[in-house]
């Protein structure tokens, strides 16, 4: 990277109104900002967390950090900005460095009116996607009286957004116990009533006993890591998956498919989902948050909508 890249992003960062809410204010991943595709900026209603996807020079870093405190110290980001934490993801462990302020390592921030606690400087992930935001929106519009299921849950977003869009309950299951028992924190943040949630720290693969007993689903929101080393491999484990859905949906049910990995196409879930699930019909694909510009569709994050055929 040059001086130009990051002149570029330093331009950019300025020409930004810092907004009330948990948001992403710079997304290179994209790929729209030549020489800044391993870089992204996130405002966490104080805290600017930028986070490096490869390794730079010391004389890069050097000039990074030297352009941010100049931003911070600069009006009105002086009046809103408590700290710049620098994340280091290509690295073991997303180690973090302060480049101003103090650290708020467990934060509480605000989407769309939810309140969801983040971990800062521990995990690689803080514990929120912020290209997800449309998704969150489009469940809590989809929920009222319905039975969710959240697979793949992480700390629950899409529940929190479900139960305050009045689900009937929700269902959440992912292996890790540490993930679910934040998402039972978000839920607290927001005042639900945590008797409308089930978290079942399981492998999918291994439940799908306990999975259906609590069912049938009006809604299965289906949000997988690209790989997960030795759980799930996308390609060949989604297509497990939806050949399951005429067991857990009710006969109007309606699927949230989504996919994050730029190597696989929207097709591709459209594809499996005619294969493994013909009962099963293509309705729309979700639009990603303005903030995070791709320079192919295809490679950004897909959430698509699948509701069940009349029959």
């Amino acid at each position: 990277m040059t001086a130009t890249p990051l002149s570029t992003l330093l331009h950019h960062l300025s020409q930004q109104t810092l907004p009330n809410e948990v948001c992403r204010l710079f997304h290179g991943r994209g790929r729209c900002y030549p020489g800044l595709e391993q870089i992204t900026v996130d405002w966490l209603q104080g805290q600017l967390l930028i986070s490096l996807f490869k390794q730079h020079d010391q004389q890069w870093l050097d000039a990074l950090r030297s352009e941010l405190l100049k931003l911070v110290e600069s009006q009105p980001w002086a009046e809103r900005v408590s700290a710049v934490i620098l994340q280091h993801r290509y690295a073991s462990g997303a180690p973090v460095d302060l480049v101003y302020g103090e650290l708020l390592a467990m934060p509480v921030v605000n989407e769309q009116g939810l309140k969801f606690g983040l971990s800062l400087g521990a995990k690689q992930n803080m514990g929120l996607f912020l290209d997800m935001r449309l998704g969150r929106q489009w469940v809590k519009e989809q929920s009222d009286g319905k039975r969710v299921l959240n697979l793949f849950s992480y700390t629950c977003g899409f529940s929190v957004a479900a139960l305050e869009g009045n689900a009937e309950h929700v269902v959440n299951l992912d292996m890790s116990k540490a993930a679910l028992k934040q998402g039972k924190v978000n839920h607290q943040l927001n005042g639900h009533d945590i008797s409308k949630v089930s978290f079942l720290g399981h492998e999918l693969f291994k439940s799908w006993g306990k999975v259906k007993k609590l069912g049938p689903y009006d809604l299965i929101i289906i949000d997988p890591p690209s790989f997960q080393k030795g759980s799930f491999a996308l390609t060949k484990d989604y297509q497990r998956i939806l050949r399951r859905l005429g067991d857990l949906l009710t006969e109007q049910g309606s699927v949230l498919a989504c996919v994050n990995s730029p190597d696989v196409s929207a097709q591709f879930l459209i594809d499996e989902m005619a294969r493994e699930a013909p009962q099963m019909q293509f309705e729309s694909r979700l639009p990603n948050p303005p903030e995070f510009p791709d320079i192919n569709e295809d490679s950004s994050l897909k959430c698509l909508v699948f509701n069940a055929k009349s029959v």
